[in-house]
């Protein structure tokens, strides 16, 4: 399946250095035919629900800042969430909290809430979309961000879909299920993995956004899969306490100015960025090795240390884009 919101992608051919790959456009459809037909799969978390209430948290924030009435109307919408009795409210009636306090952690929670309800045979559940998957099949010199592999309805296409919504005179009821995904897919799209399937002779079916690619951190750590590293790379802590200081953790370290990428609009413009940083970052220029369900490969010894930083300024970026997002379409 080809997304419908991706057409106007171009494709890329990567040469690496002292090999010149010479292939016929038959070859080229040939080989994305076969990774078109690919199955779909579920994927774990982008994000663990930690980060995603940081990026709720510091949405928040700026919004207070910005646009006090968009943050409150925000609040107002997902109250009426048709899990809001049965999820939040006992967290939120919190006599600890301020009323403040309560407003912030709603966005939180309502970022996670995605997470939260999968496969608990939820209604409003619906797995394939918290990501898309670019081809990334560098050993044929084949990059593209205009055709994913099959997975049904992809996170380009949930995001708008979700987006038409709030902007809609459909219920408030109906606005809170939306606004719970778009706080969600904002994050999800700035994971890189998970707008990326890496396509080799290990995984000719794609190693689905790094949960097949079994990595260990150290040699002394247990081997786990290069996508629930990123996950849970920043906050493994999902309380209020321990997010919001991450929130203000970041946007004191990370302001709007630091990031040029805010100008790029669009949820499409968004993924291709994440996938860019995938193939750049997470995979390091497909340099970096994996190894078996018993026994991952290493990572180089420096590669935390690098890309921490990246998956910092994403989680900033995307709550600084959902708050955007918001103001646009909420506050107005």
């Amino acid at each position: 399946m080809v997304s419908s919101a991706s057409n106007s992608g171009i494709a890329t051919l990567l040469k690496p250095a002292g090999v010149l790959f010479n292939y016929t456009m038959n070859r080229i459809t040939l080989i994305l035919s076969l990774l078109l037909a690919a199955g779909s799969y579920t994927c774990s978390f982008a994000w663990n629900k930690a980060t995603h209430m940081v990026i709720g948290a510091i949405a928040y924030r700026d919004l207070r800042s910005s646009s006090p009435r968009t943050a409150a109307r925000v609040v107002t919408i997902l109250k009426q969430h048709p899990d809001y009795a049965i999820r939040w409210a006992d967290k939120l009636n919190d006599p600890a909290l301020s009323g403040e306090e309560r407003d912030e952690y709603l966005f939180m929670l309502a970022a996670r809430w995605p997470d939260d309800i999968r496969g608990k045979d939820n209604p409003y559940d619906h797995p394939t979309w918290h990501y898309v998957n670019f081809i990334y099949a560098p050993d044929q010199g084949i990059v593209r961000s205009d055709s994913t592999l099959a997975t049904g309805e992809n996170i380009l296409q949930a995001y708008e879909q979700n987006q038409q919504v709030l902007r809609s005179n459909a219920p408030d009821s109906a606005k809170a299920i939306a606004l719970c995904w778009l706080f969600h897919l904002t994050g999800d799209v700035t994971m890189p993995l998970h707008t990326t399937a890496l396509i080799n002779s290990q995984f000719p079916d794609g190693d689905q956004g790094g949960n097949k690619f079994k990595i260990r951190v150290t040699s002394d750590d247990k081997t786990i899969n290069l996508h629930s590293f990123w996950d849970g790379m920043l906050l493994g802590d999902d309380d209020y306490t321990s997010a919001r200081n991450l929130a203000i953790q970041e946007r004191k370290a990370i302001d709007r100015k630091q990031l040029p990428q805010l100008c790029e609009t669009g949820v499409t413009a968004w993924a291709r960025e994440s996938f860019q940083l995938a193939q750049d970052n997470a995979y390091r220029s497909h340099t970096l090795t994996t190894g078996t369900d018993q026994e991952g490969a290493v990572l180089p010894a420096d590669y935390v240390a690098t890309v921490k930083p990246i998956a910092m300024r994403q989680v900033a970026l995307a709550g600084y884009r959902l708050a955007d997002e918001l103001a646009a379409d909420v506050g107005n």
